[in-house]
């Protein structure tokens, strides 16, 4: 080699366009914008409910009423996710590192999805953080509409029936519904207290103070479970009522027929009550229905209503990212 040549260079690698190997994807300012819109969403709702509850009142004529408050609950919903996935969406655009030599329209679209995948994000950490609080609501709502649908009437007579026989058990005083029902059916007649045959009877069951509390007191567990049964089938059959008339008659000095004719008002009466408390059971779910389609359709729109605003808000935010730059 001459002194005066000179060594010829290495031919140089083209380099490969590093954005085929580079991710389109800023998750550090995806998070740090999903991290901004939770945070905001849970002062907001914060917020909300100490503004509901200073505006609601239990006192008649105070307060605002349930359909203002209920508009009012939807409306705080709205602005809530548009506020916060807003600003989640923004800082997400704002934060994300510029795309060299990307056209007009993939920046545009890299920026909608960098604000959406951020609210997406913000959405999932509010409903892991709820997933417990919601697990308890639709717990409670499956209960309420297993026991609306096997019946009032037939589980308030089971219900009945058990508790008097675990409280006979126990050696422990009977007391509810079904036992105001039985101890009305030993009731002594105003007159007929006053004869010297319904006194004797009465002085031998209740011994203590000859109330008929205390007569009734031995028989109310049996009679209890008569007159659970009477309520769950209907009627009692030809042979409970002769029995428990029979019964009543000796402890009242009532006529058998005036005793089953009274078992037979009873039985009438509690059924009556039980169907009331029913149907009043079922209005109220229809209503915790209603109200609970009503929320879920207006979360739903208020999600919506957070998913554009965050994509939006990350175009304005990625913009003006790459006028600074």
């Amino acid at each position: 080699m001459l002194a005066n040549e000179m060594p010829l260079a290495e031919p140089r690698l083209i380099d490969v366009d590093r954005r085929i190997t580079k991710s389109a994807v800023a998750w550090g300012a995806v998070v740090a914008g999903a991290a901004a819109a939770a945070a905001l969403s849970m002062l907001l709702l914060m917020l909300g409910v100490g503004l509901g509850l200073s505006a609601a009142s239990p006192w008649a004529g105070n307060g605002i009423s349930a359909k203002t408050f209920g508009v009012g609950t939807i409306a705080w919903l709205a602005f809530t996710q548009l506020a916060a996935a807003g600003l989640g969406g923004y800082l997400a655009g704002r934060l994300r590192t510029r795309w060299l030599g990307a056209d007009s329209d993939e920046v545009h679209f890299r920026d909608t999805a960098h604000g959406f995948l951020a609210w997406a994000l913000a959405t999932l950490m509010a409903a892991a953080l709820l997933s417990s609080s919601i697990g308890a609501m639709l717990g409670t709502a499956a209960e309420l509409g297993a026991t609306v649908g096997s019946g009032a009437t037939a589980t308030a007579a089971a219900g009945g029936g058990a508790a008097i026989a675990s409280r006979a058990a126990n050696d422990t005083p009977p007391g509810g519904d079904i036992d105001y029902f039985v101890d009305s059916l030993f009731r002594q007649p105003p007159v007929a207290a006053t004869t010297p045959a319904v006194m004797a009877s009465a002085a031998g069951v209740a011994t203590d103070t000859g109330s008929h509390r205390e007569g009734a007191a031995g028989a109310a567990p049996e009679f209890t479970r008569i007159f659970a049964r009477a309520l769950k089938n209907g009627a009692l059959s030809p042979e409970d009522s002769r029995y428990a008339g029979e019964a009543i008659a000796q402890r009242t000095g009532l006529s058998r027929i005036d005793a089953e004719k009274r078992i037979a008002d009873a039985v009438q009466k509690a059924r009556t009550e039980a169907q009331a408390a029913e149907t009043a059971a079922r209005e109220a779910a229809d209503a915790a229905r209603k109200a609970s389609a009503k929320v879920a359709v207006w979360s739903f729109i208020a999600l919506l209503i957070g998913a554009f605003a965050a994509s939006l808000m990350a175009t304005f935010g990625g913009r003006q990212r790459d006028l600074q730059t």
